[in-house]
């Protein structure tokens, strides 16, 4: 079914208030903001990445009140066990069954705080959730509901007491994105405590988020596009630095947040630029690049934009 006029409009307009929201508390960071945004109603997981102190949390935690669903908070810790996260089952002696009780994962939204922290066997018990929604304990699959978004921070710069992410759980992050810090006039706001509110009100509920997804999905992608899309997934793999390219999955996402952000723009058809603009945060956390490659200093995000130039986009015939 094709969009309509009517509803990018509206959906501009949702997503617009949306991001004004969440800027009255993370100042001068519009664009990552708009890039969290598009994660969530693409119907994928934000993975934030950058050093202490730069807010990562506090847009988590903003999306979180933004959307009138149910937020959980679970700090990653190496003691942290998969039934912390999930749930488990418990006997009660009572009734002489075993109960279920539901983890916090079991949420609308959920910020995995520090998600590098936790030993692998605790992130993987994330992997079924993020994929398919569901919890499978001791053989009984359980839906976490819907709209479902997996918020992930992590510091890159601090090493002790951490565990890389593996590639299958990246490969599940929709897309990768870090904040920096604020600008100098940000700063000044910051310090002299006028940088807004310290809990923001509701500005859409789970339902509108998933009308959100629906309208996203409509967005019309030519075929020219399509296979502007897949030529540049193919260059990932071909290309001299990179040991491992992306994942179909990768392409699959580079699509859905193309279609986001077009009807974040108030277009109800994908262009190229919406696909450069976003193949970077959406890929580059997707390759494993190659040792010697690694040793030069050769970076991921480097690697993205070599391709971007490289890969010629459409080009419509009058």
């Amino acid at each position: 079914m094709a969009i309509t006029q009517d509803q990018t409009e509206w959906f501009k307009s949702v997503f617009d208030r949306l991001a004004d929201n969440v800027e009255s508390v993370i100042l001068g960071k519009q664009h990552v903001i708009r890039l969290a945004l598009t994660a969530a109603v693409a119907e994928g997981h934000l993975l934030l990445e950058d050093v202490p102190g730069t807010g990562k949390t506090s847009l988590a935690r903003a999306l979180g009140q933004s959307i009138s669903g149910t937020v959980t908070r679970i700090q990653f810790t190496p003691d942290l066990l998969p039934g912390d996260v999930t749930g488990m089952t418990v006997y009660d002696q009572k009734t002489g069954e075993f109960e279920f009780h539901r983890g916090p994962v079991f949420a609308n939204i959920v910020l995995a705080d520090e998600i590098n922290r936790a030993s692998p066997k605790t992130q993987s018990a994330l992997l079924e959730v993020m994929e398919e929604r569901n919890v499978t304990i001791d053989g009984v699959s359980r839906s976490v509901g819907l709209p479902f978004l997996v918020i992930a921070t992590q510091n890159p710069v601090e090493q002790a007491g951490t565990y890389r992410l593996p590639e299958a759980q990246l490969d599940r992050f929709i897309l990768k994105t870090s904040i920096g810090y604020p600008d100098h006039a940000s700063m000044v706001q910051i310090i002299d405590g006028s940088a807004g509110q310290v809990t923001l009100d509701p500005v859409v509920t789970p339902d509108t988020l998933l009308t959100m997804a629906d309208v996203a999905r409509a967005v019309y992608i030519d075929p020219l596009v399509t296979d502007y899309i897949a030529r540049i997934i193919d260059a990932t793999r071909t290309a001299v630095q990179v040991r491992l390219g992306s994942s179909v999955r990768g392409g699959l996402a580079l699509a859905k947040t193309s279609r986001a952000w077009a009807a974040s723009q108030g277009r109800g058809y994908v262009t190229p630029d919406d696909v450069k603009g976003l193949a970077q945060s959406v890929l580059a956390h997707r390759l494993i690049l190659d040792p010697e490659a690694e040793f030069d200093g050769v970076t991921p995000e480097a690697v993205i934009s070599q391709i971007i130039l490289d890969v010629q986009p459409p080009v419509k015939h009058q």
